[in-house]
This record gives C-alpha cells, structure tokens and sequence, in this order.
C-alpha cells in the first residue's frame, strides 16, 4: 500500500511586514503543490532502511535502521498522538545522521528539511523502513511556502498510516481531512517548521493545511472562504533574499520616522481589512460585478506595493516586472519578504490568452520563471493506491 499527500503553496495578498507592527495581513493558499508519497518496506523487500528521494534533484538519502535506532534510544515509541518538540539532545542526534549523508555544496540548504524529516519520520512512526518520495511544483526558498507545504504532506502521510487519523483507504482520488485530524497534522507541520526555521509565525503550515484564505492580526489567525475565483500569475525573480535582515530594515525606518511608519502600518490594515471584504461578500452572476471585484483588488495590491516600497522591501528585479505588467495596464504586488523572492499579478477573468502569453514571454525573457495560480483552494489531501 502506498500514501500519497499533496498540500498547497502560499501567497500573502496584503499586509506583510505591517503585520509584525500590529497590522492585518492576508494569507491564501494557491494551487501549487508539494507531494509526498510513503510505502513502508515488506518482509520480501529485503530493505532495513529509511530511504528519503528527493525526485526534482535527483538525490537520494538512506539511513540503515539500525544508525536510526542508534541515534534515537530515548524515542522508541512512537508519539504520533501529541506533536513533541525537538529536544536538545535529538537534534544533535540529527545533525549527526545529516553530516554522514555528505549533502553536495550545492544543496546544504535541504539539511534542515532533511533534518525535519528525521524528526518527524522517527516521532509518528518509529523505525519502520520505508520509502519517501517528494516533488513539488513550488519553488524553493521564494516565499511561496515551500517547505510548509513540505512539513503537512508528510505529516498527512505519517499519521494515514496511525490510530490518530481514520481515512477510508478504499477511496478512489483526493480525500481530505477532518478537522480534528487537520488540527493535529498543523500542529506535527509546525513542528517540522520549527527545525527548519528556528522561529516560524505558523502561518504558511496553517494555510497549506487548511486552504482556503486567512487573515491574522497580532497572534489570532482567522480562516475564511473565498467567494471570488481569482487567477494570478506568479513570477518568481530569482533573487534570494535575508527576510531576517528584511523585517529588521523594516523596524529600523519605524524607529527613525515614527509617525509616517505608523500611518504607513495603519494605511496597510485598512486595505487587509477592505480586501477580506471583497473576498468574502457573494459573487455575482454578471461579468460587470466580476470586474468591479477585480479592479478594486488590482487597486487594493497597487496601493499596498506603493506602501511596501515606503517600507523599503522592494527591489530592482521586483521594478521590472511592476513596469513589464504595467505595460499591459496589469497590478502587481510584491509577496512575502521582498527584497527578490515572487511578485503577483492578478489576471482578470476577461483578460485575453494572448496577452498572458505575452506578458509570460516578456518576464521570462528577464530571465525570471512564471506560475499561473488560482488563489483560495482546497488544503492538504491524501489518496491510497497500491505501491508499484
């Protein structure tokens, strides 16, 4: 038997940076995703170890059960009922386990997802051998969640297979969670965040395992459906970028202006606030409304890239697809940290195919790499088949 789980990227609509002064943000998930696939080894397979593919790289990891049972003596048992912290002396365990895999240079960033790996595998399901496979249609590290969307579909696998979640395995295609279940597969992804980003807000595991749209504000976070079916074209710049050195940059300008940051902080909760209304309120029939809705959103993600640009998180790269999608009298926003990372577009419904084909050609021409998402769809989902 084989366990597949997909769960969804993320993008922030509206109000990043303001959010960490107290202002509201946007989050929704969009329809891009990380899959995770697990089949635990048979008495026949004559295989007594963990195997980890990563398939978009075309790296694989093992590790013998017994290095495992080695690095692990206090966490025998499996714990997939209470999501547990990494503790001090696990994740020096860990880090062993990762340095013996020799990860080439150039991918010494997955440590800490393989890290998060380790832990998770060992906590739900203790040492069985088996085989996990990933691939993803997300970026790594351009603020579209990448790993978030990592951490719940493996999650999501781990638990199928436990006492903790029941799922009709005879079910043909995409299943999705009940609450409950999606209350603890969130709390096991966040863990499996923590290790690979020390400090996570939970934000992105949240929308990957829930889906949909949510709006935050200091700490609480709000879940919402979305009534307005939007397309956008998401272009991912290339250029990597420090969100730690981002936010402090950010808190730096407050304290040197702080009464224009302020209104600059309070201006952004007005649009997050103006924008969950138009996505929550019925959609009309009629294309007119449609449009009404889309423009005012495309002003809506105009006025907040202006104000993120007063915060000082944009950057060149970011400039040239605001000027290339203006050209074709299209709003764009930066998402996330700024600084590089990805730039949305919305795409309205009337706009013609030929256009996207060009705006698409002209963005890749800069060397960039462009993703048409819908925004606002289903979580994390799991489906059953047999192993080949």
């Amino acid at each position: 038997m084989e366990v597949k789980a997909r769960a969804p990227g993320k993008i922030i609509l509206a109000g990043e940076h303001a959010v960490v002064h107290g202002s509201t943000a946007v989050a929704s998930s969009i329809d891009l995703f990380t899959y995770v696939s697990l089949r635990f080894s048979t008495p026949s397979d004559n295989e007594d170890s963990l195997k980890l593919q990563l398939k978009d790289m075309a790296l694989e990891f093992s590790w013998p059960i017994s290095r495992i049972r080695e690095a692990f003596p206090e966490s025998a048992v499996p714990l997939s009922s209470t999501p547990t912290s990494c503790s001090v002396e696990s994740a020096k365990s860990i880090a062993a386990l990762v340095e013996e895999l020799n990860i080439p240079e150039a991918n010494i960033g997955l440590a800490s997802g393989v890290s998060a790996f380790l832990w998770l595998y060992t906590s739900v399901q203790g040492f069985k051998p088996a085989t996990v496979v990933v691939s993803s249609e997300l970026p790594l590290g351009s603020g579209l969640g990448s790993s978030a969307a990592f951490c719940v579909a493996l999650a999501a696998v781990l638990l199928a297979f436990t006492d903790s979640v029941s799922v009709d395995v005879n079910h043909q295609g995409w299943l999705s969670f009940g609450e409950k279940e999606l209350d603890l597969l969130n709390k096991w992804a966040f863990e499996g965040e923590k290790i690979i980003h020390g400090k996570p807000s939970g934000i992105d595991n949240t929308v990957s395992t829930y889906g949909n749209v949510i709006s935050f504000k200091s700490g609480s976070l709000t879940h919402m459906k979305s009534n307005v079916s939007i397309k956008m074209l998401i272009t991912n710049t290339k250029v990597g970028r420090n969100t730690k050195a981002l936010v402090s940059g950010v808190s730096e300008r407050m304290l040197r202006h702080r009464d224009a940051m302020a209104f600059v902080f309070s201006a952004v909760d007005s649009i997050s606030q103006e924008l969950t209304t138009i996505l929550k309120s019925p959609t009309p029939d009629d294309d007119l409304s449609v449009t009404e809705k889309e423009e005012k959103i495309e002003e809506l993600m105009e006025m907040n890239q202006g104000l993120l640009q007063c915060m000082g998180v944009s950057h060149a790269a970011i400039e040239t697809v605001l000027r290339t999608t203006l050209k074709y009298k299209l709003a764009s926003k930066l998402t996330g940290a700024g600084g590089g990372g990805c730039v949305l577009t919305l795409l309205p419904t009337l706009l013609s195919g030929t256009v996207v084909d060009k705006v698409i050609a002209e963005l890749e021409s800069c060397g960039f790499q462009c993703f048409i998402a819908g925004i606002g769809g289903k979580g994390v989902e799991i489906s059953f088949g047999v192993s080949s």
